[in-house]
């Protein structure tokens, strides 16, 4: 209602036709049809329901999505005018990690931010069409003698809930990685400095800024550690959907890391030559969304397409 006020519109413009919100939970159907959400990490919300939306803009029509449904769909508005052949990426919305062998299939997005979201869009002829997950919930697997460690780490520090990839890629899980490296004392010690930092600022963006100017030993190894298990749960990702047609890492770390995820350690855990299939991985194509409004276009083009 802010922005309509705010807005140029004249006032017989001003109403709202349909709306369409992203949302970080699983969107869920009643015994009625109706569709309503529990956010994933604000338990203490109420359930957010489309009837009660719709209620505030005079009983027009209300979609909910899952966060991660509408960055699927902000993508195909920026491949319509960017991708396809039509003209080259731009820079400012897409960064290629890996050029691959594009071709009609699957999508997938992978997104670290303040959680993880994972998502399939499944190509059905004529459209991708998203499908939500929870993936970003799934159990951490670890894959060598360090990374047991930190899930052992990270077992007693999350006791009883069990340790799932969320509490590794995301703001916090870079925080929990930077953390375990401290406390096992192989990489230096925290400086009196850095401690007053993480003290006053946004610590997962302390760490990262450190290891990308390369100022600390500890947040060089706490980035590298987190890009090289995100490239992980990529490949993980697209062993389960085959995305041909291209996987995209959104969220709000990646364009802040782009320098780091430009080197080699995220597409080498991502076409893994000691896994299995190296050769199909390797074909995928790789990008990083830099635009931060995908979502919203994702949204608003749902919303137009009711």
């Amino acid at each position: 209602m802010l922005f309509l006020e705010q807005s140029s519109l004249r006032e017989d413009e001003k109403f709202i036709g349909v709306a369409c919100f992203g949302i970080a939970g699983p969107i869920k159907t009643d015994n009625n049809e109706k569709r309503y959400c529990e956010m994933t990490n604000i338990p203490q919300w109420p359930v957010i329901t489309e009837d009660g939306f719709s209620q505030l803009i005079n009983g027009e029509k209300v979609i909910l999505l899952n966060d991660l449904e509408a960055i699927g769909h902000g993508i195909s508005t920026l491949s319509e005018t960017m991708g396809n052949g039509i003209s080259p990426l731009s820079e400012a919305d897409l960064v290629e990690l890996n050029a691959g062998t594009p071709q009609k299939g699957n999508r997938a997005v992978i997104a670290a931010g303040t959680g993880l979201g994972e998502l399939m869009l499944y190509w059905d002829g004529h459209e991708h069409v998203p499908s939500a997950s929870e993936g970003g919930h799934t159990d951490f697997a670890a894959r060598d003698q360090f990374e047991y460690a930190l899930q052992n780490y990270l077992r007693e520090k999350c006791y009883p809930k069990l340790v799932n990839y969320e509490q590794v890629l995301s703001g916090r899980g870079l925080v929990n990685i930077y953390e375990f490296i401290r406390d096992r004392g192989e990489y230096g010690k925290e400086s009196a400095d850095l401690r007053e930092r993480l003290d006053k600022q946004d610590k997962a963006q302390v760490i990262s800024e450190a290891a990308l100017a390369k100022e600390n030993r500890l947040c060089i190894k706490a980035l590298d550690v987190f890009v090289s298990i995100y490239g992980a749960q990529a490949r993980n990702l697209a062993l389960q959907c085959l995305p041909f047609n291209g996987l995209y890492i959104g969220g709000g770390i990646a364009p802040k890391i782009l320098a780091k995820l430009r080197d080699t350690t995220f597409m080498h855990a991502f076409a893994n030559k000691n896994g299995d299939f190296p050769d199909l991985l390797a074909s995928i194509p790789v990008k990083v969304i830099m635009n931060p409004q995908v979502g919203l276009l994702g949204a608003a083009w749902r919303g137009a397409k009711t």
